[in-house]
């Protein structure tokens, strides 16, 4: 029996599009959006920010600077989290109608720039228990370590687990610690698999 239903945030709940933000910054650049996202990558900054390994002010400057930007912080922040859309991928209503039923957890990889924006931004994440979150676990997807404190969070067994994410690589190291997990390709799919487990009204 499912006890707790775990959600990805990411183009599960939220919809996003890093292009947005290459191409934005490529117009402060002056350069293409493609040398934009290979700058970027090259720092190697990204993936230690989503595991907190490095603080949100020195990820700003390090990367402003790889850039060859001059503009402040909030501007930064601005930039860094325009890849959001406005349309959420769920119903709210499911979300809550869930949290009525079980515990529900978000288990995402993020940075505390893109927490707070959706924080913030999308009421429905109200609905959330409790946030497993990358840069406060120290670790992220498909890392052991990450599954292991979402289900201490649970509060229950990996079995009495549902979670669902856009990538295959993170619901394969679910099934692996015992959870029941599905991979995320539509609103209406998921509803499909949650009816299934009888964890959703038709």
């Amino acid at each position: 029996m499912i006890k707790t239903v775990l959600f990805d945030l990411g183009n599960v709940i939220v919809p996003f599009d890093v292009q947005l933000a290459y191409a934005r910054m490529a117009e402060l650049c002056a350069c293409r959006s493609e040398e934009v996202a290979a700058r970027i990558r090259a720092t190697g900054l990204v993936r230690p920010f989503e595991k907190g390994e490095i603080a949100a002010e020195p990820f700003f400057r390090e990367l402003s600077a790889a850039l060859r930007l001059n503009i402040s912080y909030q501007e930064f922040c601005d930039w860094w989290s325009c890849v959001f859309l406005p349309n959420t991928l769920v119903r709210e209503a499911l979300l809550e109608g869930l949290r009525n039923r079980y515990r529900l957890l978000a288990l995402s990889n993020t940075n505390p720039i893109h927490f707070a924006t959706l924080r913030d931004g999308y009421p429905l994440l109200r609905h959330f228990h409790d946030y497993v979150l990358s840069y406060e676990v120290g670790a992220a997807k498909p890392e052991p370590k990450i599954y292991r404190e979402a289900i201490a969070r649970a509060q229950c067994s990996p079995e009495e687990c549902f979670f669902t994410d856009d990538l295959a690589v993170n619901i394969e190291a679910a099934r692996e610690h015992g959870m029941d997990a599905v991979q995320f390709l539509s609103a209406e799919q998921l509803e499909r698999e949650l009816r299934a487990r009888g964890l959703c009204q038709a």
